[in-house]
């Protein structure tokens, strides 16, 4: 069992599950909150140069670059991105292997549009606001910044296994193979979200779904 949710671990867990990571899609109390997340998505990013953090196996790439003019979709591990190529995307939509912490590999690239989804919860507390930063760094001011991630759910979510010092919380997590991983997992209220944000935040609008929450807010 991996029991330390490191980067390294993640990366690995993750890369392990990119063949089936789209099972957490289809549970079917949660489709009416994904269908309609996934129609409101392409509204925010008309028109622009959006980088997208931690895509993933690009479930919601198709949906956010819709009306956009550019869409640069990133990931470190290539597993769960060769997913993501795989599917049909708008033809404006790119992919590159970045470090979401760094971003060092787009180095000099401008975006006025940037999109996170379900990265929030594995960012450590430590490391949140160093992270928003970095990320704010590579966006114009006024560029829109998308963010969604889960509320916890009795019953829908796996429960939390346990709380580190810093205040985050894990979740033990069972693959197919019979391998079980600590996954760091954080669940923030609206408040600490908000709280995060506002020194560079404006026109902020936060949406709470039975499973689901989403932010939307213009860069200051």
């Amino acid at each position: 069992m991996q029991t330390h949710a490191s980067d390294e671990s993640m990366r690995a867990y993750y890369a392990r599950r990119a063949q089936i990571y789209e099972r957490v899609y289809h549970k079917p109390e949660r489709q009416p909150d994904l269908r309609a997340m996934e129609a409101w998505l392409a509204t925010p990013f008309t028109g622009r140069r959006v980088l997208e953090v931690a895509c993933g196996t690009g479930w919601w790439t198709p949906h956010g670059a819709r009306h956009a003019t550019s869409w640069l979709a990133t990931d470190v591990n290539p597993e769960t991105m060769a997913v993501a190529q795989a599917k049909v995307m708008p033809p404006h939509v790119r992919f590159a292997t970045v470090d979401a912490y760094t971003f060092a590999q787009i180095e000099g690239q401008r975006f006025d549009g940037a999109f996170a989804g379900f990265w929030w919860s594995h960012v450590p507390l430590t490391r949140l606001r160093p992270w928003l930063a970095s990320l704010h760094a590579r966006l114009d001011p006024g560029a829109v910044v998308v963010m969604m991630d889960n509320l916890y759910s009795d019953d829908s979510s796996t429960p939390i296994s346990r709380r580190d010092d810093d205040g985050n919380t894990y979740q033990l997590r069972l693959l197919d193979d019979g391998s079980v991983h600590e996954v760091l997992k954080n669940f923030p209220s609206r408040d600490e979200v908000l709280t995060a944000i506002a020194p560079r935040a404006r026109d902020v609008q936060w949406t709470e779904h039975g499973y689901y929450w989403t932010l939307r807010y213009a860069l200051a």
